[in-house]
């Protein structure tokens, strides 16, 4: 297909243009015309970039790309070398942050939710981004942390009683700690995001309401091979995703 065909589709799939993002969302930089080999990894690293070159992508779809608001505009030092590596061979880098949090299908927060077993039920934040669900068999708070963990394959970081039994449960991938005191308004037993901050403990002890720190990397694995699939079986591309472990 043609990479103008695979960007406006997914900015319709994701609706791009309802959010109000800290990045541009979609074609950041330009590669050849046609694409038939996309790769996708959480972030645009090195790493990432370096493994999906050697492997053919001509299109690299991330959901952590480059330009954000609060970084130097200039392209330099690392910036540089990862840019004028995707200009050298003619790649080119699709990022989708905000958006493919909230993708009711596709998103990272819909898909962690599946993975965990949660039958959402609401949602709340900046366009619906954070979900609202129950477990279908309530636990304890040490239960469902090692549930979490299995399916993360990364040991969180729990703030709250091991014995209290939880069913209703909030969650937001990535650094969404901000939402943690409207997921308590929410009634939740328990919160799950990617990254804490040192107030969140306090919220967790004078509310009640457990938090579980699930990692930021961990929880933004599901959307972006979610989208690379999706986008394989519909167009018929060739997809790989490419992981770098990040403990953050």
């Amino acid at each position: 297909m043609l990479l103008n065909e695979l960007r406006n589709y997914n900015a319709s799939l994701l609706q791009t243009g309802l959010f109000k993002d800290y990045c541009p969302n979609g074609l950041q930089v330009e590669g050849r015309a046609e694409v038939r080999r996309i790769a996708t990894g959480v972030t645009a690293s090195q790493q990432v970039l370096d493994a999906a070159i050697a492997w053919g992508a001509d299109a690299i779809l991330v959901h952590h790309g480059y330009f954000w608001r609060s970084e130097d505009a200039a392209i330099t030092g690392i910036k540089k070398r990862r840019i004028a590596q995707l200009l050298r061979n003619d790649v080119s880098l699709l990022a989708y942050h905000l958006p493919l949090d909230a993708h009711p299908e596709l998103g990272n927060n819909a898909r962690l939710g599946k993975l965990l077993g949660l039958a959402e039920q609401g949602r709340f934040g900046e366009q619906g981004i954070a979900c609202i669900g129950e477990l279908v068999t309530p636990q304890t708070l040490a239960q469902f942390a090692a549930q979490v963990g299995q399916g993360l394959r990364r040991a969180p970081q729990v703030i709250g009683n091991g014995a209290k039994n939880i069913r209703k449960v909030a969650w937001c991938s990535g650094g969404a700690q901000g939402y943690f005191e409207a997921a308590i308004a929410q009634d939740v037993d328990v919160y799950i995001s990617g990254e804490i901050s040192e107030q969140s403990f306090h919220l967790a002890q004078e509310s009640g309401v457990a938090f579980i720190a699930a990692g930021h990397h961990a929880t933004e694995r599901l959307g972006i091979q979610a989208l690379g699939e999706h986008l394989s079986a519909h167009f018929g591309l060739e997809h790989c995703f490419f992981d770098q472990d990040n403990p953050v």
